[in-house]
């Protein structure tokens, strides 16, 4: 997050001394004088924090040397070309490489990114809902591309990795677990260990060797999108987890089953500090002592190292201003030689890009750092070229690039791949019987069970009698991409359909069938308007999926502005029913608003496809007792405020709900009415931007609309049902943080706010819409800008053709729009209900990064021309 606040943010800054003493008025003051210092302070310092190996463990490899296998490396490196070494080093996605690719370059490994499938490399977005079968028939071509040796070179088979990092989440069919932060909840290492296992075996069903997991994050601002990958705050209980994890997927060091078939190889990650990071920003900078970076953020890679994790996964993240995958002191001071990690470095998504001096197909610093393998999924081809240019110019040594290809073979031995022979020929390969099979899902319906934390029974409406009338309702109720969570079958698991969810059961499914069985009657309703008045009321709510940056707050408020669901639970209450709230989100949020409306609240996380496990436990048994109590104890702080962040062992921790805290059927108590105040201002997380970095604000949805018919989204994929017009995500700066609108027809797509917004002010000021683009393609017909505000017949239209036909084609461009100019076209800046949208006709294409109001674009539109 950027320090650098928005005008309406420091208003908000500036509103809070009216509801505080005059102590808090003074910090306030002192923030907003100090935010120029902090934003330079969130670069990179002049000099890099050092650090010494001395104060980290010193730790033995966990597996002796196999003198056989380290003379096999030695005779296979004596074989190998530079050339061949510098394939070895390369990673890409397989939806940028092909087969031939890799026997060409004797590319070292292939990953399936968030959003890459089978076919995606012949057809552009791949197919997510790709057959088991295909994913195998995929794994087979690259690994058989590997080990062709009819060039004369050596053979190496290549390593394939995939985010399987809540079952084989990629893959239709699969066990969705619980997110971490839901398997946190629980305290059970030995369920983890199983989980790890189950993953593991249908990861190896469909080819793939190796996942990029368990996520070792301690997570220690909730406003970060990837809260949830962390099992804890505290790192004790990530320490707790991470052998076993490990062990589960890979298998117990000293057994038989250790790398064998049925196992994978794992990645801890991501080292380090991705949890620690200034403002909880994503791929930021932890600004934090060498001690606490060591003790809080290191504290799952000792066990992990111990259990013999094959392979770390560097961080995007920076320490004290130094990018990690360019900080060598950490990944080869303190990683490889302090504590005698022997596996090999990975890299993270184009992430050595972001270190100084380099891009993402250049990059020398990144690997004299330590990391061995560069994630390169899209930029591998132009890496591959520089890095031989670098090895043959000295710039990398030959030392450097030996050790980091000895260390990769190792791992490739160790796993047996060498005689593996194909996928589809091992254990596993084939076993689809595997995916989401019975003894998986149950293992998964456990995790759900243990998961839930109950912050409020205050009325002793829980556990409620499956013979009662039961409304259920809410988004979530009835919905399997809202109950998994991102990293479901794509990158921020959106786009989704229930069909796409074969083996998986609603949470709604789950309690009808238990209702139905013991004679009661369960009705859904999503938006709770029923038809028989029930007993009571199960309201399912919460976050709508994100992964990583995408999923960034500026605060920890549940609904900032509008709030849908706290008026529907105090409509049914005022109609004399009892409300359970079943909350799903990725980190806790302060909802204490929604908690004293409801009778009962429970935290259920992103509990995956087995939604039966929440029934399990917020019904009575058919004898009218309790089959299953709550177990689950928070991990995670819960706040008091929108704007506390609150970490167990913090100095004045004062959270609304404390570390371990849960109640149970056997321990009940009372939590009674807690404070409304958020503590802030209680404005949108993302005030003055509605795109940016890939996402719309909470609430808003993007329209397409051709010849009056509408489709609505909160995120591309989306087309109009003409085909007229189509909005897709691409890359930018980042993963999907763009999104590109083609039109094949006259049509257009609008933004559209959950409620009206009032810009009177800021359209009397200099405030411009500010619009980050790319244009491709301008159309013969018309293109317009326009706004659309709510009554009759209340839309602007402002004409943008030749502007847009002005600019540079395929360059990035951020232009301005002045708010008078949309004013004077005949908006009503009172109550716009569409700030932005755009008409076009066939043939237009434009990339747009990010919407937002401000003052500085790189050209204004000067609207009386136009």
């Amino acid at each position: 997050m950027n320090a650098e606040l928005s005008a309406h943010e420091r208003a908000a800054i500036l509103s809070i001394p009216s509801r505080y003493p005059r102590r808090r008025r003074l910090v306030c003051a002192l923030a907003l004088a100090l935010l120029p210092g902090l934003a330079a302070a969130d670069g990179a310092p002049a000099a890099a924090a050092t650090v010494d190996p001395a104060h980290w463990a010193a730790l033995k490899p966990p597996i002796a040397r196999d003198a056989r296998l380290e003379k096999r490396i030695v005779d296979l490196l004596a074989k190998m070309s530079v050339e061949e070494k510098v394939g070895q080093i390369v990673q890409a996605d397989i939806n940028s490489a092909t087969p031939e690719d890799v026997r060409k370059y004797h590319i070292g490994s292939v990953l399936a990114g968030g959003n890459s499938e089978p076919g995606g490399i012949s057809e552009p977005g791949g197919n997510y809902a790709a057959a088991p079968q295909e994913w195998l028939e995929v794994a087979d071509k690259f690994y058989k591309a590997s080990m062709d040796d009819s060039d004369g070179k050596a053979a190496v088979p290549i390593i394939f990795g995939i985010d399987a990092v809540h079952g084989h989440n990629n893959l239709i069919g699969a066990t969705l677990f619980p997110h971490n932060i839901g398997l946190g909840a629980t305290r059970n290492p030995e369920l983890i260990r199983r989980i790890g296992a189950a993953t593991a075996a249908e990861v190896r069903t469909t080819g793939m060797e190796w996942t990029f997991a368990p996520t070792l994050t301690v997570p220690r601002d909730d406003r970060w999108g990837r809260t949830y990958e962390g099992y804890s705050e505290d790192p004790r209980v990530v320490a707790s987890y991470a052998a076993a994890a490990i062990e589960g997927l890979q298998g117990k060091v000293g057994t038989r089953q250790f790398l064998d078939g049925r196992h994978v190889i794992a990645s801890a990650k991501h080292f380090l500090a991705d949890g620690g990071t200034f403002e909880g920003r994503d791929q930021g900078d932890a600004k934090i002592s060498e001690q606490e970076l060591r003790d809080i953020h290191g504290a799952g890679y000792p066990p992990a190292l111990k259990a013999g994790a094959q392979t770390v996964m560097a961080s995007f993240s920076s320490w004290q201003g130094q990018k990690m995958h360019g900080n060598k002191a950490l990944l080869t001071g303190v990683l490889k030689q302090r504590m005698g990690f022997d596996g090999f470095v990975i890299g993270d998504w184009n992430a050595h890009g972001q270190v100084t001096g380099c891009s993402n197909d250049n990059c020398a610093a990144a690997f004299n750092a330590g990391v061995d393998m560069l994630m390169a999924p899209d930029s591998w081809r132009g890496y591959y070229d520089n890095a031989l240019k670098q090895v043959k110019s000295g710039e990398i040594s030959m030392a450097r690039l030996d050790d980091a290809v000895t260390r990769i073979l190792r791992v490739k031995l160790r796993l047996g791949l060498f005689e593996a022979g194909a996928p589809s020929q091992r254990p596993l390969g084939g076993k689809f019987e595997l995916l989401g099979s019975a003894e998986h899902r149950a293992i998964a319906r456990q995790a759900v069970r243990e998961s839930l934390v109950l912050l409020k029974n205050d009325s002793g409406v829980l556990p409620i009698s499956p013979k009662a009338r039961v409304l259920v309702l809410g988004e979530g109720a009835d919905n399997l991409p809202k109950q998994s969570g991102g990293w479901t079958l794509n990158w921020q698991g959106t786009g989704l359909k229930a069909s796409d969810f074969p083996h998986a059961q609603s949470i709604w499914s789950g309690l009808r069938e238990q209702i139905q069985a013991a004679g009661g009657q369960a009705e859904l309703a999503a938006d709770g308007k029923y038809k028989n008045k029930p007993d009571v009321a199960i309201f399912v709510y919460g976050e709508d999926p994100y992964a990583e940056f995408q999923g960034d707050l500026r605060t920890v408020t549940f609904r900032p502005t509008r709030n849908p669901e706290l008026e529907t639970i105090k409509r049914l209450k005022a109609e004399g029913i009892p409300v359970v709230s079943v909350f799903l989100s990725g980190r806790p949020l302060w909802v204490n608003r929604e908690i004293n409306a409801s009778d009962a609240f429970v935290a259920a996380w992103l509990p995956g496809s087995e939604g039966g496990g929440i029934a399990d436990v917020l019904l009575r048994n058919g004898a009218g007792g309790v089959a299953h109590d709550f177990k689950g104890k928070l991990s995670y702080s819960w706040p008091r405020t929108a704007v506390q962040i609150a970490n167990v062992g913090d100095k004045d921790y004062s959270p609304q709900f404390a570390f371990g805290y849960g109640l149970s059927y056997a321990k009940p108590g009372k939590v009674g009415a807690l404070a409304e105040d958020p503590g802030t201002a209680d404005i949108d997380q993302r005030a003055m931007q509605f795109l940016g970095r890939g996402a719309l604000p909470r609430g808003w949805k993007l329209r397409v609309d051709s010849q009056g018919k509408r489709a609505d989204a909160i995120k591309p994929p989306l087309a109009s049902a003409d085909g007229a017009v189509a909005v897709s995500a691409v890359d930018y700066k980042a993963q999907e943080d763009a999104w590109r609108v083609d039109w094949k027809g006259d049509a257009r797509v609008e933004w559209v706010a959950d409620t009206p917004m009032e810009l009177v002010r800021e359209t009397n000021g200099d405030v411009q819409l500010l619009i980050t683009l790319k244009v491709d393609a301008v159309g013969a017909g018309d293109t317009n800008l326009i706004a659309v505000c709510t009554g009759p017949k209340c839309e602007a239209k402002m004409p943008l053709g030749d502007i847009l036909r002005g600019l540079p084609r395929g360059q990035w461009q951020r232009i301005g729009i002045p708010l008078k100019c949309v004013r004077a076209a005949g908006a009503d800046m009172g109550k716009l209900e569409v700030p932005f949208g755009l008409q076009a006709s066939k043939g237009t294409s434009i990339t747009l990064h990010e919407v937002a109001y401000g003052t500085d674009a790189e050209q204004v539109v000067d609207c009386k021309r136009q």
